[in-house]
């Protein structure tokens, strides 16, 4: 994985936790900050994709065809399987 060195300013209590858990966990503080950095960025990732989501299934034109459609493949019966 290709790194790139970067200077942050972190307060010195936040520090000492980050160093304190990077120890516990067997890391070096670059790798624990990393892992954590990764890990939000996941879920904040995430939480935008929920929010996109969430917002076109808040239209009621598309929440409306999206519920006919299911009900149409409810009742297509294609537990037998689908003929062409």
């Amino acid at each position: 994985m290709n790194t790139i060195k970067v200077a942050i300013t972190i307060p010195q209590d936040l520090v000492m936790v980050i160093d304190m858990l990077s120890k516990q966990n067997g890391l070096s503080r670059s790798k624990y900050i990393t892992g954590i950095l990764r890990e939000n960025i996941l879920k904040e990732n995430e939480r935008i994709l929920k929010e996109q989501y969430d917002s076109v299934f808040s239209d009621k034109d598309i929440l409306k065809e999206q519920r006919d459609m299911s009900h149409w493949f409810e009742g297509t019966d294609l537990a037998e399987g689908q003929e062409w």
